[in-house]
């Protein structure tokens, strides 16, 4: 994917784990041949910015010598799957991202940014992380949930992602319509989302009949850096690290592997509590509310400088979203303020998305009102 500073190119960790010696690898391509930056997406993926085109195939290679590459880009692409990642060898959310992953092939085709959760722990942490099919516990009971809906079709482990594909099917067809002229030529549907879809399409009873009352939840809980049963989680400011500086975070806490987890952290498996100026270990700092995409010079979308912004106003108890344009990709959930980039200037959303109607316009970056201070 091209960038304003580069190439950047995406890590999909199995399960979002990684090594210490692919930590130390990855970190080392980084710096050779990007920018010396590591991105930590809200689906647990890694990037490695900054990249010169003539550097992308070496960069492949040395991914491909550490076991963090598919074996085709085809595999990568559907290769969507997020995972929560207190997860241990052997237990049932393992079992199905195993299992799923072994399917990808079964699969229809589907959108690029098409993404599967598997949160099958005692209490679910997945349902503000971005996903289109989700395999889940609801009432103590294994369900597949459309995203969008309220509720999903209970099944048992044996027939989970038989039913994982059949409902990715579905939604291949539901998005399809054919054109009036009566060619007969499938046409896709604007939206590439499960919940856009579920706005234009009614989803089949037999996916709505699971867990009568049951609400979905979007509590926070737990997503905070602190201590974990599997070591210390830490947060990252608007989920980037230097690539030099990952290394010393592993060697200090004694870590033997990393979890990325999809709230922009990182969980040091094995290890001790650690500070260190790279990383955020406070569970009230304001950053962890506060979202920023990397904006202008970074992005071609961006007219706007937006992390130096999102800073200087990050204030606790509130969150703040800094949007280099519309698009809104650094949050998909409404913040409390959100700035948004437009010809050099900051609109102002109150309590909603980056793509909602704004209530100031054109506001200076550096003359913003007191309402956003």
């Amino acid at each position: 994917m091209a960038s304003g500073d580069g190439l950047v190119v995406r890590v999909r960790p199995r399960l979002a784990r990684l090594n210490r010696a692919q930590v130390e690898g990855l970190c080392g391509l980084a710096l050779r041949y990007g920018s010396g930056l590591v991105d930590v997406t809200n689906r647990a993926n890694l990037q490695v910015r900054g990249v010169a085109e003539g550097a992308h195939e070496a960069v492949l290679e040395g991914l491909a010598g550490l076991g963090l590459l598919d074996a085709d880009p085809e595999t990568e692409g559907r290769r969507n799957v997020v995972v929560a990642p207190d997860w241990d060898e052997g237990d049932l959310s393992w079992r199905l991202a195993e299992a799923l992953v072994a399917r990808l092939g079964d699969l229809p085709e589907l959108p690029a940014k098409f993404g599967f959760a598997v949160d099958a722990g005692d209490v679910p942490v997945l349902r503000e992380v971005p996903a289109d099919i989700r395999l889940e516990i609801a009432q103590g009971r294994l369900v597949v949930r459309a995203d969008g809906a309220a509720a999903g079709r209970v099944v048992d482990e044996a027939d989970a992602v038989d039913r994982v594909v059949e409902l990715a099917r579905w939604f291949a067809g539901a998005r399809l319509e054919v054109e009036e002229d009566g060619s007969g030529r499938p046409i896709l549907r604007a939206p590439t989302r499960m919940a856009k879809v579920l706005r234009e399409v009614d989803l089949p009873e037999l996916w709505r009949g699971a867990g009568a009352g049951w609400v979905v939840s979007t509590h926070h809980s737990g997503h905070l850096p602190g201590p974990t049963r599997l070591g210390p989680m830490v947060g990252l400011p608007f989920g980037q690290i230097a690539a030099e500086a990952l290394p010393r975070v592993m060697d200090a806490s004694g870590a033997r592997a990393m979890r990325v987890a999809p709230w922009r952290c990182l969980i040091l498996e094995g290890g001790a509590p650690v500070q260190d100026p790279a990383i955020l270990t406070d569970p009230e700092d304001p950053l962890l509310t506060t979202d920023a995409c990397p904006g202008a010079p970074f992005c071609a979308a961006a007219s706007v400088e937006t992390r130096a912004v999102a800073r200087r106003l990050a204030r606790k108890g509130r969150s703040l979203h800094v949007s280099g344009c519309a698009k809104g990709c650094a949050r998909a959930t409404p913040a409390d303020l959100t700035l948004v980039g437009r010809d050099g200037s900051f609109d102002l959303v109150e309590a909603g998305h980056a793509w909602d109607e704004p209530s100031q316009h054109g506001l200076s970056p550096d003359h913003l009102p007191t309402g956003t201070t």
